[in-house]
Order: structure tokens, then sequence, then C-alpha cells
């Protein structure tokens, strides 16, 4: 009653070996193919936790970086405007990780948040009853009388133009990981398993344990098993070259890590510029949003102080060759797999599966 190992000759498996057989090559082929996995996933899955680590320090030192600009220049309102700086870099993390936001929609929450403490407490710094209507009616004007010039509108351009490409390439890892996850766990057709139950323990059947499947043969059945991750060939090399892109567009000369180290100083540009407009806000704001009440007195807005451009840290700089070093290291690397799956049965048959210095081999049917 074999349905798979029938033989002229006299043989020691029952139809419940057979069975046995295919469950040890459907685990057996589920390990191997792991197990040729292993290093491209390994590379992968490290390169996205060198990359998430290096965005998130980059992160902590620019967003200190910006707090620090208000605590030494605009200090009325430093306390105040540390809750939205720290959303600022949130969202921006968020961003680059793959959530469903963008660099415009963060950036403009930060200024909307922020037009109130400029106004309130460098504009006019005497008003004392900063309703939330007052406070709602500021950032909603924000948007209609462009308080901090151009320079609001840069900062959301730069940004936007340097991070989509780290954004896309974090995305793209994540699909190469969930691409081999799934080559992995692949089922096997009934033919397949049959297949490669006859060209690895049939022999077993007549007692030639010794003996290993001919090579033109194993690579035949592997072929066949595998012809549907082979059709994989086109478009991961499609998808090699779309990361080769992608690291280049993350790593140019307006990579994120110059865009976020110039978030301060943009940020200071755009404050610099309500302040030397205040009366014409005023003005306008009073029209829209009526006039709040004021502390008696003569309070004038602190003094402007101009924040000269701070040079990027050592520590910006370290990161962002490192981040670079990385970027370049890992590129290589994927791009010797540009082959991975078109070579993948050839892999499986290299080593200890088939006799590559005997004389004799298993053809499926016979010792030749």
């Amino acid at each position: 009653d074999l349905q798979i190992c029938q033989h002229r000759v006299p043989t020691c498996c029952t139809k419940k070996m057979e069975e046995s057989y295919q469950a040890a090559v459907r685990r057996e082929r589920t390990q191997n193919i792991q197990a040729l996995n292993f290093e491209l996933k390994y590379m992968i899955v490290g390169h996205i936790t060198a990359f998430q680590e290096a965005f998130e320090s980059l992160l902590r030192v620019a967003e200190n970086r910006t707090s620090s600009l208000f605590e030494a220049a605009y200090r009325p309102m430093a306390k105040e405007a540390a809750e939205p700086v720290k959303e600022l870099f949130t969202d921006l993390s968020l961003y680059i990780l793959g959530a469903e936001t963008t660099v415009e929609s963060a950036v403009w929450r930060f200024f909307d948040s922020l037009f109130p403490l400029v106004y309130s407490r460098l504009i006019n710094p005497g008003i004392t009853d900063l309703s939330e209507d007052y406070t709602e009616c500021l950032r909603l004007t924000r948007q209609d009388i462009n308080p901090f010039g151009r320079y609001s509108k840069n900062l959301v351009t730069e940004l936007s133009k340097s991070l989509w490409a780290s954004r896309l390439l974090s995305q793209a890892l994540s699909l190469g990981i969930e691409v081999i996850n799934t080559t992995e766990h692949a089922a096997l057709t009934k033919e397949c398993s049959r297949a490669l139950v006859r060209m690895q323990y049939c022999p077993h059947c007549q007692g030639l344990t010794l003996i290993r499947p001919c090579a033109g043969y194993c690579l035949n059945v592997m072929r066949g098993c595998l012809a549907s991750v082979a059709e994989l060939d086109a478009p991961w090399r499609d998808f090699i070259g779309t990361l080769e892109y992608l690291a280049g567009a993350a790593g140019a000369a307006h990579g994120p890590e110059a865009a976020l180290a110039g978030i301060r100083n943009a940020l200071n540009d755009a404050v610099l510029h309500a302040q030397l407009n205040g009366p014409q806000l005023s003005a306008t704001v009073d029209k829209v949003c009526g006039q709040p009440k004021r502390q008696e007195g003569n309070l004038s807005s602190d003094t402007i102080v101009p924040v000269k451009e701070v040079t990027e840290t050592q520590m910006l700089v370290m990161a962002h060759t490192s981040l670079n070093s990385k970027r370049r290291e890992f590129i290589n690397y994927m791009k010797r797999s540009r082959t991975f799956y078109a070579s993948i049965a050839e892999r499986l048959c290299d080593g200890d599966l088939v006799m590559r210095d005997s004389s004799t081999c298993w053809n499926g049917e016979d010792v030749v």
C-alpha cells in the first residue's frame, strides 16, 4: 500500500513511515530555507535596529539643542515651549518610523502652538488673560497672518525633503523582512513533498541510508518545489535597487542629519521675525481676536537676543558619519544578495544533501 516509494525490490517501509517522511521533508525544507535566510534577515534586522537607534539619538540631540534655544534667548516662554518642542520631535520620530502622519502637519501643529506663546510672552508680555478661547483664536489666526514669515514654510520644505527617504527606507526594510518570513513558511504542494520524499528517503526503504541524491536530480526537484519562490527574483532585484537609491538619498548632503540640526536656527529666525513685526501682528490680532486684559504699568517685551548660529555638535557629526558608514556597509551587503531568490535551489542542493565526490548516487528510481 505504499504511495511514494514503490519499487519492485523488497522494502522495509510502510505507509505510516511514508507519512512520517512527508512530515520530515516539510520540517527540513523550512529549516533549510530558514538557515539560508538567517544571515540576510540578521543583516536587515540589525540595520533596522541601528537605523532606529541612530535616528532616536539624532532626534534627542536636535530636541535638546532646540530647547536650549528658548532657555538661552527666549526665557519668558521657555518652560511653556518645552511641550510643543517635545511633541514636534515625537511626531517626526513617528513619521520616520512609518506612522500615518506628515512632516507638514507636524511642523504646522508646532507653529500653531508656538504662536500664542510668542505673542503673549514676547510681543505683548503684559497680557494676563490667556483663556482657552483666546489661545485658540491665536492658533487659528497664525494660519492667516503668517507671523513667522518665510522661515516656517522653509522649515516645512527642508524637513519634508530631507526625511522622506529615511521614512521610505525604514518601510522598505520592514517589507524585506516580511518577504523573507513569507518565503520561509510557504506551504509545500502535495507533489513537492512527495518528490522530496522520493529524493531523500525512498533509498532508505531499500536499506540504502548512505546513498545521496544525484546533483542534477536534486536541482530539478528543488526548482520544481521552489518555482513560486524563484518568481521573486525580478522583484527582489528591483527592491535592492530601490534600497540603494533610498540609502543614497537619505545620506545626501541635505540629509536628515543636517535638517534636524538646522531646526534650532530656523526657529530662532522665525521667532525673531515675529518679534520684529510685533506691532503689525498686534494690530491684526486685536481686530480678529479682540483685546485681552493687560497688566497695569509699562511692560516692554524682553530684549531681542539674536542667537548666533550654533555649529553642529561633535555628537551630531559623529552620528552622521556613523549612520552613513552603516548605510554604505549595509547596501554593499544587500547588493551581493541580488541573486538570492534566483539561486535558492542551487544553495539548498549544495552541501551535505547531494553526493559530490562519489561515483554513485540516487536518481529517484535506483542507484546509478
